[in-house]
């Protein structure tokens, strides 16, 4: 058994305690045990904001000296959840859907890692992905992350029939990255069905789409390829999109390690 504490060197800093002697002295096994503790809480904290850690960290400090004790891992997980409002069911079952749709998708289709899910935030699910930096920057590329983006919204059709608004409404939702990138595809990176050898600019993908009806059609139907691949892909992996949509829903925040021991199982 471990348990993070409060170090009473001038740092202040947390450190990884082990109650059995015997591994007192394996330096190996506490740092590895370091790193996957503040790998839990940055899931966790996934959402939160820096002035929000600290009034977490800060909060949890002042509870533990009260109580005449060191700070432990539980105080801070504590703190990190206390700071989330209560999600009712259905709502928390579809973002777990959601992002383990993304998170399949992104698995599947070899982008790159997943560093983690959350789904207990103020403001929905969150997902920390990263993309491989050694790949062509080719049009099939852009058309897996395309899939990618879609891919929240292409599992909650799978599952529920019906899809929420969480894909869209915001700069950086996943419909308004979608459509930036389908846009760039058309009229920036030589991919375009009309004159892929122009480069034209634009800063405004709104107005741009909304004067051309025909350039509008062909980054629709990107994106529509895109959702029925995205869904192609859960359906091939339906084993591991379910174990993980569960695995997300009950634990709440899954990192990186976690999340891949479920599609690696069942992949």
């Amino acid at each position: 058994m471990t348990r993070i504490t409060e170090n009473s060197s001038p740092t202040d800093e947390l450190e990884i305690v082990f109650d059995d002697d015997d591994q007192r002295d394996n330096e190996g096994q506490q740092e590895d045990a370091i790193a996957q503790a503040l790998r839990r809480l940055a899931t966790r904290a996934m959402g939160l904001t820096g002035a929000d850690i600290e009034r977490v960290v800060r909060e949890a400090r002042l509870k533990a000296r009260r109580e005449q004790r060191r700070l432990i891992y539980a105080d801070i997980e504590s703190g990190i959840r206390g700071h989330r409002p209560q999600v009712p069911y259905d709502v928390r079952w579809r973002y777990a859907i959601h992002e383990s749709g993304h998170a399949v998708v992104h698995y599947a289709l070899r982008l790159g890692s997943i560093k983690g899910l959350t789904i207990d935030t103020k403001d929905g699910g969150h997902n920390a992905l990263t993309f491989a930096t050694n790949t062509p920057d080719t049009v099939d590329w852009y058309e897996r992350v395309l899939a990618m983006l879609l891919a929240g919204r292409a599992a909650e059709l799978v599952v529920l029939k019906t899809v929420s608004a969480g894909s869209g409404g915001a700069e950086q939702s996943d419909l308004a990255r979608a459509t930036r990138i389908a846009l760039d595809m058309e009229q920036a990176l030589g991919f375009g069905g009309r004159y892929p050898l122009l480069y034209l600019e634009h800063k405004d993908p709104t107005a741009i789409l909304s004067r051309d009806a025909e350039l509008a059609k062909r980054v629709h139907q990107r994106l529509e390829f895109a959702q029925a691949r995205a869904t192609e892909v859960i359906f091939e992996h339906r084993a591991a999109f379910d174990r993980l949509v569960r695995g997300l829903f009950d634990a709440k925040a899954l990192d990186g390690d976690a999340v891949m021991d479920i599609l690696s199982f069942t992949s």
